[in-house]
């Protein structure tokens, strides 16, 4: 099961912690196969990482400033897992190029190194499930 993504120098429990994110993918992915909505394949997901007991926020608040400004707008992260990594979940037919750049703003939004792009509507999950690092 080779998955498209290399491990980095992360510390051992935030690895751990991106291996179980990784096996709740499959699992949800195995259960479903591809075709369906985001929003089934995230409340899927969600209680897949509640079964291993894993914290996480969905659907959080991200201030956003520019500069020293305050735009009084938020971002919605589609998941923050154990304030930790990143979790931007897709059902599209192709990640594109922009689908990685977006993930690396919000990863830089929350100042966070570790980030998942996980898109569902895939024959072969392992290939769309991407592991990004800033």
């Amino acid at each position: 099961m080779a998955l498209n993504y290399i491990r980095s120098e992360l510390a051992n429990d935030v690895e751990n912690l991106a291996t179980k994110i990784v096996n709740c993918a499959f699992r949800v992915h195995k259960y479903f196969g591809p075709g369906l909505t985001e929003r089934i394949y995230e409340e899927a997901f969600c209680k897949a990482l509640e079964d291993e007991k894993i914290l996480f926020e969905r659907q959080k608040p991200v201030h956003i400033f520019f500069e020293h400004h305050d735009l009084k707008l938020d971002y919605k992260l589609d998941l923050l897992v154990e304030n930790e990594i990143v979790v931007e979940l897709k059902c599209v037919e192709n990640l594109l190029p922009l689908h990685k750049s977006q993930i690396m703003t919000y990863m830089r939004l929350v100042d966070k190194r570790l980030g998942f792009l996980i898109n569902f509507n895939t024959l072969n999950i392992g290939q769309g499930i991407k592991r990004v690092i800033l």
